[in-house]
């Protein structure tokens, strides 16, 4: 269990990072600081403490779930999808500017970790509520995306 939670996190941390390298100079860029954001956008620090407290949980999530169930390809596969989104997410907002797009890979991101908690909530009973900070923050996240989206057109 440790050594999977390890790799994991070391998974999860590495696509913040990846997509960290596109979001810092686009997070201080005359083109983002224009934008009209949702009045419950949170502060900037934010974003790293959550994303970091998410990752954590979610490689505790990905521990459990490996020793719970036989339905290791479907982890997998779910698994290199939500990585590949959660990575895309940042270059396609903060460096191609495209929110739209962004917006619809953040939707199809939340749909992946909902699948998780749906799919295999019988395996891991309460212990599924370690995913529970994913979906809530992609939540958010999905709003503060979509307010960009129809309020800045």
């Amino acid at each position: 269990m440790i050594k999977r939670f390890l790799l994991f996190l070391i998974i999860n941390f590495s696509a913040l990072a990846a997509g960290g390298f596109f979001t810092k100079a686009g997070v201080q860029s005359d083109w983002y600081e224009n934008f009209n954001k949702a009045p419950w956008s949170p502060p900037g620090y934010m974003f790293g403490v959550a994303w970091s407290v998410v990752m954590i949980c979610f490689a505790v999530y990905m521990a459990l779930i490996f020793t719970k169930t036989e339905q290791k390809t479907k982890i997998i596969i779910l698994f290199l999808i939500q990585w590949i989104l959660n990575i895309g997410w940042n270059p396609i907002f903060f460096y191609f500017h495209k929110t739209t797009i962004a917006l619809a890979t953040i939707v199809t991101l939340t749909m992946i970790i909902g699948l998780f908690l749906v799919t295999f909530s019988s395996h891991l009973k309460w212990k599924s509520l370690w995913i529970s900070p994913y979906l809530i923050w992609l939540i958010i996240a999905t709003s503060l995306n979509a307010y960009i989206v129809f309020k800045n057109a």
